[in-house]
């Protein structure tokens, strides 16, 4: 009787997707069959739950570890990992492929400030994602919203609050008067960086700064000509 091999199924499979133990042979009469559409299917399933049983593996034995690229993360939404947008950690964030400390620093502050994102797109508009980040980050993001969600704004072209006029800035959702010159006169000591500093420097309720996600932009405010130093005022 032959002496049935130690390693259990998951193990070999695991070891031969890493490429620790040899790919097993077919036997000839099976490698002579075409391989029909459903055989083609099988053998992709096949490989995919290899690959997710592998990154489980590596999961269990590093659960910080940061996941690299789409597929992982496709992988980890197959194993039931989520991502609460509206709640997430700055270590939640970090496991996603790509994502960077100064994109994740902005999130934090705006949760902070009690600013909630509505969906996909209030994303990608905040961090400046291209299509391609977007969709590698999609199976594990959930956008759970906690309180009376907003009302859905029209999108139109983002304003420059470092460059607009006040004319320009009455455009924005909700804003009065008095804001308006609050904003002017707190961006003539310096421009503002993005939407958590915006919202600090000028107190701004969550729900306003929900409403402006997306509606503004924040480019540095040009520099004033340089004058000629015959020209120059005295100090």
């Amino acid at each position: 009787m032959a002496q049935q091999h130690w390693l259990d199924p998951l193990a070999r499979q695991l070891l031969i997707a890493t490429g620790q133990l040899p790919r097993p042979q077919r036997p000839p009469a099976e490698r002579s069959q075409p391989l029909t559409t459903h055989g083609a299917a099988s053998a992709s399933d096949h490989d995919d739950g290899i690959e997710r049983d592998l990154l489980a593996l590596k999961l269990a034995r590093e659960p910080g570890r940061r996941l690299s690229n789409a597929e992982e993360v496709r992988h980890a939404a197959a194993l039931g990992w989520r991502l609460d947008v509206n709640r997430a950690t700055a270590a939640d964030w970090l496991r996603l492929p790509g994502c960077r400390a100064e994109q994740v620093d902005l999130l934090l502050r705006l949760q902070a400030g009690g600013v909630q994102l509505s969906g996909l797109e209030d994303l990608q508009r905040l961090l400046g994602l291209n299509e391609t980040e977007l969709f590698s980050w999609q199976p594990l993001l959930e956008f759970r919203w906690y309180g009376t969600a907003p009302a859905v704004a029209n999108r139109c072209e983002p304003i420059a609050i470092n460059q607009a006029g006040a004319r320009e800035l009455e455009r924005l959702p909700a804003i009065e008067p008095e804001l308006v010159s609050r904003l002017l006169r707190d961006r003539a000591r310096r421009p503002f960086t993005d939407l958590a500093d915006l919202q600090q420097r000028l107190q701004l309720r969550a729900e306003l700064v929900e409403a402006w996600i997306g509606r503004v932009r924040f480019q540095p405010a040009p520099a004033g000509p340089v004058l000629p130093a015959a020209n120059r005022p005295s100090p």
